[in-house]
């Protein structure tokens, strides 16, 4: 019987076992170098010259999104006028003018609210599904593949905006787009990897800094998004700036192909579409994951209480930041552009001055202390807003809120410590998700709040948010004097 006789009917593992015990030294040498590379995550075709790693995808996709969001609403809102045969413009409370208002201006603004609405919604539906499906998969098959699918669904729903736009289709076709987008897992994909991305690649000590800087790219991305995106639609119209809104979201995935190295092992024999997934997800809050800690009830405990205080703090950002500008157009501020961007401006700064004053205070403070004292300038900011009659009060409560980003990077950071290394995917595709219902919940209770108390106290809404960041205020603080007390007692001689 000849070799390949032998090597049919021999299992080739068996073989493989056995040719490994005759290996002479040299060829030992060899395996184990092979070893090596085949238990190291595959090296991108390029190497970054910069000392970044999935800052620019983040900061590409956030500008792709911010850039997109207002030009879709204003070509919803010219698209239903033009359909309805109404030609006027809105009318504000500041205006010379009188009249009362054109019924056909109501009706075009309830149908743009409630396309508004519609899209959200079957974006949130979808991702709800698909993100945490995503992000545990994420843990297995590595950090690259959902960055790059969810950015070229950004770009696929880029693609089928401009189809509408140029040929002139029904509205409801801007929904057919979000609903690919959140099939591939949309923005919140994008957020769940690179912050996962950035737990794998930091230390416990590193990682809150690390995670801020992230978040301080979207407050960069969103800021200049926002000045492109208003001068460009004012001289050329829609259809160019999304363009662009394309190009962005395209490189985004380009560049992760090109640069990004990957930070988890990837498994061959991962799969995308099953329970074990969502199993995962579960686990993290059923089971409470890996930890340090004695008791297992209260790592579970912390793990939810963490979740609610980042959805309490992201859904007061979300639903106040969108009454904002209604809050300077209207009396008694009557704010022009001019102001209402300098306001803009103003609020995007607070991520670079959060991030400078995160950085200076970790010298001298713990996290959690850190996230109070941000919460707590939110809060003055917030009140300063609800009395804000003047321009130079507007301005203050913006000063105060110089703060404004330092907790939600530590309640991230935090809730990263509290899980396994190997559900960082898992844990971050849940807060994306948690993420998606603030903002769901943030612009219903706050635009409903707005007209509701209009007749008694027209600020009430920015009252009413600080006081809603007491809880996470009083959570934190109550947490993190347990935990001193827990190391102080441990700590003690008995």
């Amino acid at each position: 019987m000849d070799e390949s006789d032998t090597a049919a009917i021999i299992p080739r593992d068996v073989l493989n076992a056995a040719s490994a015990d005759d290996l002479l030294p040299e060829d030992s040498v060899h395996k184990d170098q092979a070893d090596e590379r085949s238990s190291r995550p595959p090296r991108p075709p390029f190497t970054c010259p910069l000392p970044v790693s999935v800052q620019p995808v983040l900061f590409l996709s956030m500008f792709s999104l911010t850039l997109q969001a207002p030009l879709s609403t204003q070509y919803l809102w010219d698209r239903i006028s033009e359909d309805l045969g109404y030609n006027g413009s809105k009318r504000s409370e500041c205006s010379n003018g009188s009249a009362p208002l054109d019924p056909l201006q109501k009706e075009v603004e309830t149908l743009t609210a409630h396309w508004n609405l519609y899209i959200s919604l079957g974006g949130f539906s979808v991702g709800l599904l698909v993100v945490p499906l995503m992000g545990s998969w994420s843990d297995l098959a590595g950090r690259r593949p959902i960055l790059i699918l969810a950015n070229l669904g950004l770009t696929l729903q880029a693609v089928v905006y401009l189809v509408v736009m140029y040929l002139k289709l029904p509205v409801v076709w801007f929904l057919v787009g979000r609903l690919l987008s959140g099939l591939s897992g949309d923005f919140n994909s994008v957020l769940a990897g690179c912050f996962a991305y950035v737990a794998d690649t930091s230390d416990r000590r590193s990682r809150t800094f690390r995670v801020a800087v992230l978040e301080a790219c979207l407050g960069l991305s969103g800021m200049l998004a926002s000045i492109i995106g208003g001068q460009w639609r004012q001289a050329q119209g829609y259809i160019n700036p999304f363009w662009l809104v394309l190009a962005t979201s395209l490189a985004s995935a380009l560049y992760t192909y090109l640069f990004v190295r990957e930070s988890v092992l990837p498994d061959p024999s991962a799969v995308l579409f099953t329970t074990r997934h969502y199993k995962s997800v579960w686990h993290l809050y059923s089971a409470g994951g890996c930890s340090s800690e004695s008791s297992e009830s209260l790592h579970r405990s912390k793990l939810w209480l963490y979740t609610l205080c980042f959805f309490l703090v992201v859904t007061v950002h979300c639903g106040s930041r969108e009454l904002y500008v209604l809050y300077e157009l209207s009396s008694p501020l009557c704010w022009g552009p001019a102001l209402i961007g300098y306001g803009s401006a103003a609020q995007h700064l607070a991520y670079l001055s959060s991030l400078l004053g995160l950085k200076i205070m970790q010298y001298c403070l713990e996290d959690s202390w850190v996230a109070v004292i941000g919460l707590i300038s939110n809060i003055t900011g917030l009140v300063v807003f609800s009395v804000a009659n003047t321009t130079a009060l507007m301005f203050t409560g913006y000063g105060l809120c110089f703060l404004l980003m330092t907790a939600t990077p530590v309640l991230r950071s935090k809730l990263s410590k509290l899980v396994d290394p190997s559900e960082q995917g898992a844990l971050f595709a849940s807060v994306a998700c948690v993420e998606s219902l603030c903002f769901l919940v943030g612009s219903s209770v706050f635009n409903s709040l707005y007209p509701a108390t209009l007749h008694f106290m027209k600020g009430f809404p920015f009252l009413f948010a600080s006081i809603i960041l007491l809880i996470p205020c009083g959570i934190i603080g109550t947490l993190q004097c347990v935990h001193q007390r827990r190391g102080h007692i441990e700590s003690t001689p008995s």
